[in-house]
């Protein structure tokens, strides 16, 4: 039976109480096949499974975007409970951030650039509630999407900087029939923009099936990518860039080395990310842990 958990010191509680493996699930509600997808693997790997549900609020640049962040936290308790969830950890933000709260995480080179330029302080946001969700599971693993594929970079940066004992597991992106990406901000998108939104994943294939061809230049790939997106009036293009999937710094050489697409769109005002490691058969679980992240 699955068990919630509401509070910083019942979840530390139960913790000390649990013995064996534990796979940890961090989420922010509104869940889809994708989480449900990281959730099978750690009921697959581990003797116990924690998922946790927060909206984080330092980690959004705009008031509204938090504000209007989709919360179905009945609808989600009950998915985790079919899933098999052991505990589902729900806090508030003031047991997380209680007052005089004056302690963040930063992770200072891999999230400077691409979603980091673009939404400044997120990855700070990000490092500090993962480091004490981290904190109170203390799990043998944590189980990340590759769809957030910088934000899998930062974490295994963190985890190895700060000696974290936990093993960052990278699952491949779960997709739509057209290829988009599962995310909770797809249900924002209306029906014409939910439409347009498939051109991000036709702009991956396209410049993926261009590598796979024989082009090795990151400009002719960026290029191929951008004249997709361009065919979509609806999108308007914040980046598409080209970098060494462990550092995430650019590619800007021909190259035999893999290499990682990281594209991010604006459609109907909500703003989507989706990436693909070049050459394309290395999208799989094996493969992003070997190449996505640091190592170790």
């Amino acid at each position: 039976m699955t068990q919630q958990i509401e509070s910083t010191d019942a979840m530390m509680m139960m913790r000390r109480a649990l013995a064996g493996s534990v796979g940890v699930v961090m989420t922010m509600g509104a869940l889809h096949e994708g989480h449900l997808s990281l959730v099978e693997a750690a009921r697959r790997e581990n003797e116990h499974v924690i998922a946790t549900i927060f909206v984080n609020p330092t980690q959004f640049n705009s008031g509204d975007d938090f504000t209007n962040y989709p919360r179905t936290l009945e609808r989600d308790i009950d998915l985790l409970a079919r899933a098999g969830v052991d505990f589902v950890f729900t806090p508030t933000a003031a047991q997380m951030y209680p007052p005089r709260y004056q302690t963040h995480v930063e992770v200072e080179i891999v999230s400077a650039g691409l979603e980091g330029e673009s939404r400044p302080g997120h990855f700070r946001g990000v490092s500090t509630v993962v480091t004490k969700l981290l904190n109170l599971t203390q799990p043998t693993r944590a189980y990340f999407g590759q769809k957030d594929a910088q934000q899998v970079v930062v974490i295994r940066q963190m985890v190895r900087d700060l000696s974290v004992p936990t093993e960052i597991v990278v699952c491949p992106t779960e997709r739509e029939i057209d290829g988009l990406a599962m995310s909770s901000r797809n249900v924002r998108l209306s029906v014409p923009h939910r439409e347009a939104a498939g051109v991000i994943f036709r702009a991956l294939r396209t410049a993926a099936q261009r590598y796979d061809a024989g082009e090795r230049h990151p400009v002719a790939l960026r290029d191929t990518a951008l004249t997709v997106l361009a065919s979509e009036p609806l999108a308007e293009v914040d980046y598409v860039a080209l970098c060494d999937p462990r550092t995430l710094f650019g590619v800007h050489d021909r190259t035999d080395d893999p290499m990682l697409m990281l594209v991010a769109v604006m459609i109907g005002g909500v703003r989507l990310i989706d990436n693909a490691l070049l050459p394309w058969s290395l999208n799989e679980r094996a493969a992003l842990s070997l190449h996505l992240g640091v190592s170790g």
